[in-house]
């Protein structure tokens, strides 16, 4: 390919392989998107927040669901502690809903911690257990949120429950 100089004879700007590389980043990005999309779900998932005053360390925490019922999820520790790296009995309950299956997320509230998903297993038609963990952190604190989602004939369902885990 010959290159065009302007009249002072300087190489003119590449103005077709730049356009190419543009497009093709363009490209890339949008790929990512809609893959990341794809991996997570094109369902959407109704929030409905938690009861306020919840200590997910020593007790259970429910959320109401609108009209719907009510869930409620347990962390059963030992010692009334969750600890990073400890296996967790993981149970989440559900009353006036029809649910199919049930997933914990544990996610870091203010860093990313990677994806800590646990499918739970149906005891009941309401009830469903597994175990679960949330990962170990630099930090002394580690503001944790456990994103609990209810597969329904309706749709997604799904609360929030915060908590901290203090390293030891």
């Amino acid at each position: 390919m010959k290159k065009t100089s302007d009249p002072a004879g300087r190489p003119s700007f590449p103005v077709l392989p730049t356009l190419i590389l543009v497009t093709g980043l363009a490209l890339a990005a949008f790929g990512w998107y809609a893959l990341s999309h794809w991996l997570h779900g094109s369902e959407e998932t109704a929030w409905y927040p938690p009861a306020k005053g919840c200590n997910l360390h020593q007790e259970s925490c429910t959320a109401v669901l609108g009209e719907k019922g009510q869930l409620t999820f347990t962390v059963a520790t030992a010692d009334g502690r969750i600890e990073a790296l400890e296996m967790l009995p993981l149970e989440v309950t559900v009353q006036g809903i029809d649910a199919r299956s049930a997933t914990v997320d544990f996610i870091g509230r203010e860093m990313d911690m990677g994806l800590h998903r646990f499918v739970l297993q149906a005891r009941r038609e309401d009830r469903f257990t597994g175990q679960g963990q949330v990962g170990l952190c630099v930090h002394d604190v580690m503001p944790w949120r456990a994103r609990v989602v209810v597969d329904t004939p309706d749709g997604r369902i799904g609360s929030w429950f915060d908590f901290d885990v203090v390293k030891s």
